[in-house]
């Protein structure tokens, strides 16, 4: 999936020794336990081997499978770096100097994003050698400044540059930034990132040929991913790859409504989808996979507000969170998310294309429980659809709330009457369970005379 991030276990011990700490509930601890722990003062060598036949990572000589997050960063406190170390991670996918402090802090390492400008959404011309020159000027500036740094895992030279391209010296453009990073960072491999699209056209066969500097690949693939082993294979790469991105359902490839509004997976059906595909793709293809960052540890407005974010605006914790931790520790948490089970307006679901005339009563009913039976808020949004915005939703803009159509609440329930004017809607629900977790789910409807 197109994302707008220019878009690591310590030998495991640190990662485990955080989880259980944090299992247990102590925060004053989970800080000791990081400042004593040994940090290297210098880079930390990273390297890929071939053993009985596959591929292993080892980072400091030491046995390294990457359970990792795509992470934006914590501006306003809500998604701090020390809650997925806790929960067994040891990697994220991100960069910038402030990344890098924190991830060693707590043990972790960084796949660090060297974001390349994309033929299709920057008007980036490869057959341009100056423009090219430049941009690799800033690339080897980018990787002069971290190379040396203890966190570090590898690099990412670009995010899906073929989305929409022509000119396929990108690849050269790629390979150019790999052998600058072998020449200067000897410590660190370096692998560029294509999605589903491009490995359904064949673009791994040009990037053989262009970019044969490449240690691995990085793959972003969401629904399908338990075909990626497959494909990786048909393409003949004979390197290993890291899934760079994945995680629910893309917002391109559910069901959609007569008037092509997508119908959104809930919150529990997220989660499922993170359970099966991290055990049926990423774990089963030991040979070549070594390991994965998740989509997205933080909130994010793409399609919906609730669509691709692992957690709330407000900070609370999906589902899927509490699937995270049990595949990268083996340990749920002791309090878990509310299970949605359906939402519906008079009665209807979402496959059953929903319109309503303007001005008209309706009810809209949740089928919610709480897997510890906390007592439940719930909080209902009825907002106009969103529409769609660029690659990786670049300029999409979040509706806002009408409030005022809301006629009266009940426990798992609202009456509500249907705005005015035609168009396209979603009504929205939110359980809290007042232990840091929500479940979400949203209905689209269409108003029409």
């Amino acid at each position: 999936m197109a994302n707008s991030f220019g878009r690591w276990p310590k030998g495991g011990s640190l990662a485990i020794l955080m989880a259980s700490v944090w299992l247990a509930g102590g925060s004053a601890r989970l800080r000791a336990a990081q400042e004593s722990f040994p940090t290297p003062a210098g880079p930390v060598k990273v390297e890929i081997r071939m053993e009985n036949g596959g591929f292993h990572l080892y980072r400091g000589g030491r046995s390294y499978f990457i359970k990792g997050a795509v992470y934006g960063g914590d501006p306003n406190g809500q998604f701090p770096m020390k809650d997925l170390a806790a929960r067994g991670a040891n990697s994220v996918r991100s960069s910038g100097a402030r990344i890098l402090d924190e991830a060693q802090r707590l043990g972790m390492t960084v796949l660090v994003n060297l974001p390349m400008r994309m033929e299709s959404v920057h008007k980036f011309d490869y057959s341009n050698p100056e423009a090219v020159r430049q941009q690799f000027e800033e690339m080897k500036k980018r990787v002069m400044e971290a190379k040396d740094h203890p966190a570090v895992l590898m690099w990412a030279i670009g995010n899906e540059l073929s989305v929409g391209y022509k000119d396929r010296n990108v690849w050269n453009a790629v390979n150019d930034v790999a052998k600058m990073i072998h020449q200067v960072d000897p410590n660190h491999p370096a692998l560029t990132v294509i999605g589903d699209g491009s490995i359904n056209a064949g673009d791994i066969q040009e990037i053989k040929r262009r970019a044969p500097d490449l240690d691995l690949l990085g793959i972003n693939y969401y629904k399908g991913i338990e075909e990626v082993p497959a494909k990786i294979r048909a393409n003949d790469w004979n390197k290993p790859y890291v899934v760079t991105e994945w995680g629910p359902s893309g917002d391109w490839q559910v069901p959609q409504t007569a008037w092509k509004a997508s119908i959104e997976e809930t919150s529990t059906e997220k989660a499922q989808r993170y359970l099966e595909r991290y055990q049926n793709a990423i774990l089963k293809d030991s040979e070549r996979c070594l390991g994965s960052y998740v989509f997205i540890w933080q909130w994010r407005q793409e399609r919906t507000h609730t669509w691709y974010g692992m957690f709330l605006e407000s900070g609370e914790r999906t589902e899927s969170v509490n699937v995270m931790q049990y595949v990268w520790t083996g340990q749920w948490p002791a309090n878990r998310a509310p299970r949605v089970e359906e939402l519906a307006i008079d009665g209807e679901i979402a496959a059953g294309n929903v319109y309503l005339k303007p001005g008209s009563r309706h009810t809209a009913t949740l089928k919610v429980r709480d897997p510890e039976g906390d007592p439940l808020a719930v909080r209902w949004e009825i907002m106009p659809e969103v529409a769609r915005g660029g690659y990786a939703g670049m300029g999409e803009k979040r509706s806002q709330p009408m409030p005022e159509l809301v006629q009266k609440t009940g426990e798992r329930e609202i009456a509500f009457t249907a705005p005015e004017q035609e168009g396209a809607y979603r009504v929205f629900v939110f359980a809290l369970d007042g232990q840091g977790n929500a479940a979400t789910a949203n209905i689209p409807f269409f108003v029409r005379p």
